[in-house]
């Protein structure tokens, strides 16, 4: 899963950033560079859960991990592991057929 590709897809397509996703660079700013404001942040951390399939805490919305796409797929790459762990331990194991 390309992440940072996902991320601007997102950027342009569900936020409607004008800035076009080839002229995007992983350490631009999301506020000062892209205008996000505090809804566009509000819809990127529902668009990143949705997509990646990642719960993104209170305590994860923060600044630091919401400045640039660099630090937004850096979040996404760290809750991924965890969400995976998660959803194969509440998934029942599969029980072989005999014959």
């Amino acid at each position: 899963m390309d992440v940072t590709g996902s991320i601007k897809d997102i950027l342009v397509s569900d936020i409607y950033v004008e800035v076009p996703a080839e002229r995007m660079n992983l350490d631009d700013s999301l506020r000062d560079v892209f205008g996000l404001d505090s809804l566009g942040f509000v819809e990127l951390r529902v668009q990143c859960q949705n997509r990646f399939g990642v719960d993104i805490t209170n305590d994860d919305f923060t600044p630091e991990n919401f400045t640039t796409i660099r630090s937004v797929a850096s979040l996404v790459h760290r809750l991924l592991p965890a969400t995976a762990a998660l959803t194969s331990a509440t998934t029942p194991a599969t029980i072989p057929a005999t014959t």
